[in-house]
């Protein structure tokens, strides 16, 4: 498993390692305070959150009179995770059946996710069915089958092309029949500009409504953390459709954009269950907020 600390090492060393270094110099002046702004924009933190931020540490350091490296970078880390929220768990108790319905763009790393999802629910003695959802591609369905494999649980799928809401249906009575806990559905991966395939997703969403008056009991967005801000523009576009209820960030080890995590809390205000920082089963990991800060500004040495 990667550790959270080496999952974030480019983010760190593009960014936040930057930020420590500028807080070493010997005088903390406007010029200071612009390269920080700068910095903290090329990691897609965001304008919005970049502008308060960097006026909230100006004030902190201001009124406190904050000199030392080390103080600096504690107050930075403390303005840093008021602005993110601790995830609370997803609602998957209480029922028979619960159901999670898995959106994004093509790309995103959501039938990778998905996979990941069902083994860690797997060695947590969760009973688990994954849904095929994606029948717009072979490649898809073949692609979750082996995913399944990988983590030991079934999998529903028809046929290419076919109807994805009559897949769906059909993994419900499968899930039921099966006695199943979780049911985790995959849907095809859709540009959130395409109507007719944001549609069809809706469609999905109200078939399992039909079956399930309460389901989707979440609806997680996949959202690949080398977009950055582009990343938000997609949220706003499926929050809009199928009221999404928290987001998964893959790829964070491949990007130097991690700050883009603060931005979807700031402006979505989404939960992040999950992050990805890297490619085994295991390294899906649950989004701690005081972790992920930390490892912004761990030393790299620790790494090695």
């Amino acid at each position: 498993m990667a550790s959270l600390s080496k999952g974030m090492k480019k983010t760190r060393r593009g960014v936040f390692g930057r930020i420590a270094d500028i807080f070493a110099a010997s005088e903390i002046d406007d010029d200071t305070w612009d390269d920080i702004e700068a910095l903290l924009l090329q990691a897609d933190v965001g304008v919005p959150v970049t502008m308060g931020l960097v006026n909230t540490m100006r004030s902190r350091v201001s009124r406190q009179g904050i000199k030392r490296q080390a103080d600096l970078i504690e107050a930075l880390k403390e303005e840093l995770l008021a602005l993110l929220v601790e995830p609370t768990p997803l609602n998957l108790s209480g029922r028979d059946l619960s159901v999670v319905l898995i959106a994004g763009v093509n790309g995103s790393g959501k039938t990778t996710s998905i996979g990941k999802m069902a083994y860690r629910m797997r060695l947590n003695n969760r009973k688990v069915i994954l849904a095929a959802g994606d029948t717009f591609r072979a490649a898809a369905i073949d692609q979750l089958k082996l995913w399944g494999e990988r983590a030991e649980v079934p999998v529903i799928a028809g046929m290419p092309n076919s109807d994805p809401a009559a897949v769906v249906y059909d993994a419900i009575s499968a899930a039921r029949a099966r006695n199943a806990e979780v049911l985790i559905v995959d849907t095809a991966g859709r540009l959130h500009s395409n109507f007719n395939l944001m549609a069809e997703l809706v469609k999905v969403r109200d078939v399992l409504r039909k079956v399930i008056p309460d389901a989707p009991h979440e609806s997680l967005l996949v959202l690949d953390g080398t977009t950055g801000q582009n990343a938000l523009t997609q949220a706003k576009k499926f929050q809009e459709a199928i009221d999404i209820t928290g987001v998964i960030v893959t790829k964070l080890d491949s990007s130097a954009k991690g700050g883009m995590l603060f931005a979807i809390q700031k402006e979505l205000g989404l939960p992040v269950h999950y992050i990805g920082i890297g490619e085994s089963m295991y390294d899906l990991v649950f989004f701690n907020p005081a972790a992920f800060v930390d490892s912004l500004f761990e030393n790299d040495d620790e790494d090695e």
